[in-house]
């Protein structure tokens, strides 16, 4: 209470800048915290830091909402402040938008397991959008309104108010007419030469206007990389990752009809690129494939042999547990039923435990899991073989829980009796993956 009433009695001013200078350094761990999440090249290298720092992006999220919820009694008188001053109501009316967008998609994000995976892509999408256009105006925004560039701009006001006000006159004791009419008047032209020396741009506009194109190039062509592949849900880019495929595996997978004829319409949206490691490439030549454990026929397969399993063709969604989905993927592989049959799993079994080619990533599901009919060990997407960035030459489908349990690369699956926790959920994933959590009931 007492800390309420210390708060209440600051003056307006004081409170408003409290909140304005809290919430600058709350944007700016937000913005840091924000960046190293989003880049899937370093996920492996944080490894258990990852899930404690996405708990402090969250943390840091609630704290910019309870600050908007202390604001929230001062935007009337504010707003009155600020009435002759148009540019600080832009200012304010677009800090405010994107803090309640930031908000509004944090939340959703946040309760992701609660909420259908459509609404998660499109707040994933709106916070990616407001963070592209909101962090370079914050940057910009901070620079411009910068204490030394405050000074240029009084220091520009006074040299400009120097160069126009017109010389001191001494006084004469007894002046004649016409000399002061002269003074006059070359009092009056020097003021209009002045002017028009007066650079129209000051030193602190130029600044300024320096800022916001450095920004502008700096940041342009990456955002218009963003923007493009946001919007273009064709499955384009899974077209330029099969175009830049780093593995070489002769003889291509002859695609089924089905497969041939993407009879799910083609992949809607586009893939994110996350890996624990660097990402690897096979031949042909090297792969091998096993099953082994507790099984009764294990086996080892090359390539040309595991081509020649028995191949079946569904349509399916992917979902990322960070938010992003692709719908209607067409992918055709080997059930895993189908090679656990073929196996023969013995009774002491029981785990499926999965291997990843890069020989660190590994995961595992139930037998009661695995016995999904839609579990694939995947050779094709949408016709294509799938191309080494997304997981290619073979992985792992598991549409009815998030991805990670998709495993990448798979080369091995074995059969053991007590549970494996794999890669993330040793560092604070939850093992329970199940998109829909009734799927678990």
């Amino acid at each position: 209470m007492e800390s309420k009433r210390g708060w209440l009695k600051q003056s307006f001013g004081k409170r408003l800048n409290a909140i304005h200078s809290w919430n600058a350094w709350i944007l700016l761990l937000l913005t840091i915290t924000g960046i190293v999440l989003s880049i899937g090249a370093i996920r492996g290298d944080l490894g258990i830091f990852r899930v404690s720092l996405k708990q402090l992006h969250i943390y840091l999220g609630v704290a910019s909402i309870l600050l908007m919820v202390l604001y929230a009694p001062m935007i009337r008188k504010h707003w009155r402040q600020i009435r002759t001053r148009r540019n600080q109501r832009a200012n304010l009316v677009f800090v405010l938008a994107l803090l309640v967008g930031w908000a509004a998609s944090g939340v959703v994000l946040w309760q992701f397991r609660h909420l259908p995976p459509a609404l998660n892509n499109t707040a994933l999408l709106i916070h990616d959008l407001l963070t592209w256009v909101g962090v370079p105006y914050a940057v910009y925004h901070a620079i411009s309104r910068s204490r030394w560039l405050k000074r240029q701009q009084r220091l520009d006001q006074a040299a400009a108010a120097a160069a126009v006000k017109p010389p001191a006159v001494q006084p004469a004791a007894t002046p004649p007419v016409a000399a002061s009419d002269a003074t006059a008047e070359r009092s009056a032209a020097q003021a209009v030469i002045a002017a028009l020396k007066a650079s129209p741009i000051t030193r602190a506009s130029f600044l300024r206007l320096a800022a916001g194109l450095v920004l502008v190039i700096a940041v342009g062509p990456a955002f218009y990389r963003w923007i493009k592949g946001a919007f273009d849900t064709g499955g384009s880019s899974t077209a330029e990752y099969v175009a830049g495929d780093g593995n070489s595996m002769l003889p291509p997978p002859a695609p089924l009809p089905d497969s041939a004829a993407v009879v799910g319409g083609g992949a809607q949206g586009n893939f994110r690129i996350y890996t624990v490691t660097e990402i690897p490439a096979f031949s042909s030549e090297t792969w091998q494939f096993a099953i082994s454990g507790l099984v009764d026929k294990p086996g080892v397969w090359n390539w040309e042999e595991f081509l020649k399993l028995k191949r079946t063709v569904q349509v399916s969604n992917f979902h990322c547990v960070t938010g992003w989905s692709i719908y209607n993927c067409t992918w055709e592989g080997i059930p895993l039923k189908q090679l656990l049959a073929a196996a023969g799993v013995q009774p002491k079994a029981k785990y499926v435990k999965f291997y990843s080619g890069d020989k660190v990533y590994t995961d595992a599901l139930s037998l009661e899991q695995a016995d999904s009919d839609d579990i694939m060990v995947a050779v094709m997407l949408d016709g294509k073989p799938i191309p080494q960035k997304l997981g290619g030459p073979v992985r792992l489908i598991v549409p009815q829980m998030y991805a990670y349990k998709s495993v990448k690369w798979l080369q091995a699956i074995e059969l053991i009796e007590k549970e494996h926790m794999g890669y993330w959920e040793v560092r604070g994933y939850d093992n329970d993956a199940w998109v829909d959590r009734s799927n678990n009931a």
